[in-house]
């Protein structure tokens, strides 16, 4: 059974850092395209940032560039979501999700993981 399954969220001040990982079972994640996506209440599905299974190349949203990083333990089947310098609008849901190639559209990716809550507030 294909399963992801993220951890790592919190509740954090801003200017605060934290790390989230997917973990992986039933599939190799070094084969897949890795996208970490978010949701705030009321708002659509955005995509963060991807990491490419080919070439290990990494895309990053204009929102977070510079402040995030991802990356992939292949040893643990696990990818990361390194947060730095969080604001308060990086406040939301975070799921991490497997698909053919990078892109920030959630309906191309074929699994999603539970989700795990990111709160920045002082």
């Amino acid at each position: 059974q294909l399963r992801l399954v993220e951890s790592g969220g919190g509740s954090v001040e801003p200017g605060g850092s934290l790390t989230l990982s997917c973990a992986a079972s039933g599939m190799t994640l070094d084969t897949y395209v890795i996208s970490w996506f978010r949701q705030a209440p009321g708002k659509e599905r955005e995509g963060v940032s991807c990491r490419s299974s080919r070439d290990g190349s990494t895309l990053y949203a204009d929102s977070v560039k510079g402040r995030f990083a991802i990356s992939r333990d292949s040893a643990k089947n696990t990818v990361y979501l390194q947060m730095n310098n969080l604001k308060a609008e990086d406040t939301a849901t975070y799921f991490c999700a497997v698909g053919a190639w990078c892109n920030w559209f959630p309906r191309l990716y074929d699994y999603w993981g539970q989700g795990t809550q990111v709160t920045v507030s002082s």
